[in-house]
């Protein structure tokens, strides 16, 4: 089937449109534009010629696409989503190269909201109403606000943060999570009129004997640290200060936990998927590391860490 387009609209002969999608009234698409099958272009819609657009995308009304915009597939664009393509616009000055901006696969644009050039909006992941995106948003990344933050990941199950437990002075408590290899652990935490103390031993509480140990502190609020998973190397994660969230996935199952104890450590096997953010102000994270730093041991693309993880 051909695709749809309305009389009002104002679709150029050398654009390029797939079957079965719809050009809504008042629709403008410039010449050498790219609009994939089964997408619905609603109206009053403002299409560059330097634009590709996948299969299966929405665009809401009022939503402008300028040149060096790249569209993945099953995309959902907004109501008055606009994207920009130069960061420093001057009326008629076109002496410059224009950058783009690529939406992967999935991933959903709010309504009003704002993409600033050059950025990558990353698989399935979601800019609220209204944000201004100034930098690139990760895969599966729930972002908000004004500049746009991130508030949370799709698909995440998050579990209790344990803060209402008791702190307990006997052995060390381990409790499984539905991520495949990870654990959290509730270490004996002891209070006297000296103060507290909480412990733990390697290859007792801690898994595994450290060869190495860092540090994580002064995060800003809005920052996400991690986005990576080692191919070899384990992880013990304590926040001796403060509390962050982090973040679990082995490639089917992700869930959220909050350490906010320094009596509460996560496990973190080998090909685990980890993301760190919500840091409080006074956050202090140490982790502690099965193997010395080898910069080949790491994954830092999620799409690869998917195919690694396959049988």
């Amino acid at each position: 089937m051909k695709c749809f387009v309305h009389p009002l609209a104002d679709v150029s002969p050398g654009a390029s449109l797939g079957d079965d999608s719809k050009i809504w009234q008042f629709v403008v698409i410039l010449h050498g534009a790219e609009i994939g099958s089964d997408c619905n272009i609603c109206a009053h819609v403002l299409i560059e010629g330097n634009v590709h657009l996948g299969d299966r995308v929405t665009v809401k009304s009022g939503s402008q696409l300028w040149d060096g915009v790249r569209v993945g597939n099953d995309v959902f664009i907004g109501p008055n989503a606009t994207f920009t393509n130069d960061p420093f616009p001057r009326s008629r000055d076109h002496s410059k190269p224009l950058e783009s901006t690529v939406i992967k696969d999935g991933a959903s644009i709010g309504a009003n909201a704002t993409i600033l050039p050059g950025l990558t909006i990353g698989e399935k992941a979601m800019v609220g109403a209204g944000a201004v995106v100034t930098r690139s948003v990760p895969p599966r990344a729930m972002v908000i606000g004004n500049p746009a933050r991130i508030v949370g990941y799709v698909s995440t199950e998050k579990i209790p943060d344990f803060s209402e437990v008791q702190a307990s002075n006997n052995q060390t408590k381990v409790m499984p999570t539905l991520v495949k290899g990870v654990s959290l652990y509730e270490m004996p935490l002891v209070h006297d009129i000296r103060g507290s103390l909480s412990v733990g031993e390697f290859e007792r509480t801690v898994p595994f004997s450290p060869k190495r140990y860092f540090t994580v502190f002064d995060v800003p609020s809005a920052e996400t640290r991690g986005e990576h998973a080692h191919i070899k190397c384990k992880e013990f994660l304590v926040c001796v200060k403060g509390s962050c969230a982090v973040i679990a996935d082995d490639g089917i199952t992700r869930e959220e936990y909050v350490l906010a104890r320094p009596n509460l450590g996560l496990y973190l096997p080998e090909m685990t998927w980890t993301i760190q953010y919500k840091y409080s102000p006074d956050a202090v994270l140490m982790v502690l590391a099965s193997d010395y730093y080898e910069a080949d041991d790491y994954i830092r693309e999620y799409d690869e860490f998917l195919r690694k993880k396959q049988p």
